[in-house]
């Protein structure tokens, strides 16, 4: 038996004050450790990234580093769809942006009801396992965590999911880290909306402004298109031969672009409220009517004709007369349909068209229609962020709240929209419409 003071001096050695293994101890000191790294790295994120995907982009590659996992995404809820976005993916097995799955359904469904994270560590002996996402990805989801992405209180605004630990398995002490880096993420993303928010507020209201001004500078030209008119009337009725067919056909020219003129006057205006709510949300309610979408195509393609002509592009549709009326606001899908036909008629070169195309599926309940145009076709990076606040502009000075705007519009009417488009060969936009709102 060791003398007393060896035995006090092997108690000091072996064991901390409050009787705890020196060994555990020393683990919680080094898990503590990760914990406090990650929330310093998510903190310093907040103030190095403005807008809330830098963020969150930032805070995935920060989770994937603090437990050494392969891949992590974030999926936002869509209360319009009741699904989960893949709003960001990164790492060994990305999820293509906008990949939506029910939010009702597997293993990220439920911690978006419960509000609690869980943590599996065989994913697919899990039956709660949504696996079709590994069958379109060729992937195997080995473990996983998934925490609902929220503040510290409130509902949660989406989820937050990591795979696959390269060293063993993600555990409870993995999940105390994640805790952190998703808790600060959340905050981190409403502050930068807020911020997003204030600065969209000021754009709002200088839209509001230059609106004014515009309807201002218009009222001369509406006018003098009006006297325009009238004087022309005078001339061909005191014209020596008023029913020639000259005299005909330059009193047609002569009111179509009168008509066009003030169609057009109105549509800058009507334009410039539809950039208003784009960056403020939708600010008026929609006019809700009977409307048929062959008459709305002819509108958007009367006011275009001229802009297609020079540039030598046919404008064509197909199998919109046969459509059923719909409910629906006609002066909104007039822009949105006039937003996708004036961004693909200078993307292409003489000898181009565009084409929107109609189908019906009464069953259903849905008018379908096709956008589609020969143009050059569009990069991954620019369509994957169509429809989204990063949306990302080809054309010099161009902002991209034109596909913006046709979101807005498509999600107000309770429809869909999904866009295919093939470098080369040309964009279709597909577009889901119900024939009554429900």
């Amino acid at each position: 038996m060791l003398p007393e003071p060896q035995q006090a001096e092997g108690f000091e050695k072996n064991f901390t004050p409050r009787g705890k293994p020196r060994r555990q101890e020393d683990l919680r000191l080094v898990h503590r450790d990760r914990e406090l790294d990650a929330a310093r790295r998510v903190s310093e994120a907040l103030f190095q990234h403005l807008t809330p995907d830098d963020v969150a982009i930032r805070a995935v590659e920060i989770a994937l580093e603090a437990v050494d996992a392969e891949s992590g995404s974030i999926l936002l809820a869509d209360p319009l769809t009741e699904r989960l976005i893949f709003r960001h993916s990164i790492g060994d097995s990305r999820v293509k942006v906008g990949t939506a799955i029910p939010w009702d359904r597997g293993i990220a469904g439920e911690v978006f009801h419960t509000g609690v994270p869980i943590v599996i560590r065989d994913a697919h002996a899990d039956p709660r396992h949504y696996a079709s996402i590994d069958e379109m990805l060729g992937h195997v989801t080995r473990d996983m965590i998934a925490l609902p992405l929220k503040r510290w209180e409130g509902d949660p605004i989406g989820v937050f999911e990591v795979l696959n630990k390269r060293g063993g398995r993600l555990d409870d002490d993995d999940l105390a880290i994640l805790t952190i880096v998703s808790a600060i993420t959340a905050a981190s993303i409403e502050q930068a909306r807020l911020f997003q928010d204030a600065k969209l507020a000021e754009v709002a209201r200088i839209v509001g402004d230059i609106g004014h001004d515009i309807k201002n500078l218009l009222m001369p030209l509406v006018c003098g298109a009006g006297l325009l008119e009238g004087e022309i009337k005078d001339l061909v009725a005191n014209s020596a031969d008023p029913s020639s067919a000259t005299a005909k056909d330059t009193f047609q020219l002569c009111a179509e672009v009168i008509h066009m003129v003030r169609a057009s006057s109105r549509r800058i205006q009507d334009h410039v409220a539809e950039i208003a709510d784009c960056v403020k949300g939708l600010s008026s309610q929609p006019d809700f009517a009977p409307c048929r979408m062959a008459d709305i195509v002819r509108s958007v393609y009367d006011t275009l004709r001229w802009q297609a002509q020079e540039q030598g592009v046919t404008l064509c549709s197909e199998r919109l007369e046969g459509l059923p009326t719909i409910i629906a606001d006609e002066r909104r899908l007039f822009s949105a349909v006039y937003n996708l036909v004036n961004n693909a008629i200078p993307e292409m070169p003489a000898g181009g068209t565009v084409t929107v195309r109609g189908k019906a599926d009464p069953p259903a309940g849905w008018i379908l229609l096709d956008v589609a145009d020969t143009g050059g076709g569009m990069p991954n990076e620019v369509k994957e962020s169509l429809f989204s606040v990063r949306v990302v502009s080809r054309k010099p000075g161009g902002t991209g709240l034109g596909t913006k705007i046709v979101k807005d519009v498509i999600d107000v009417h309770h429809g869909r929209i999904s866009v295919e488009s093939v470098l080369g060969k040309g964009t279709t936009f597909h577009i889901q419409l119900p024939i009554v709102q429900p």
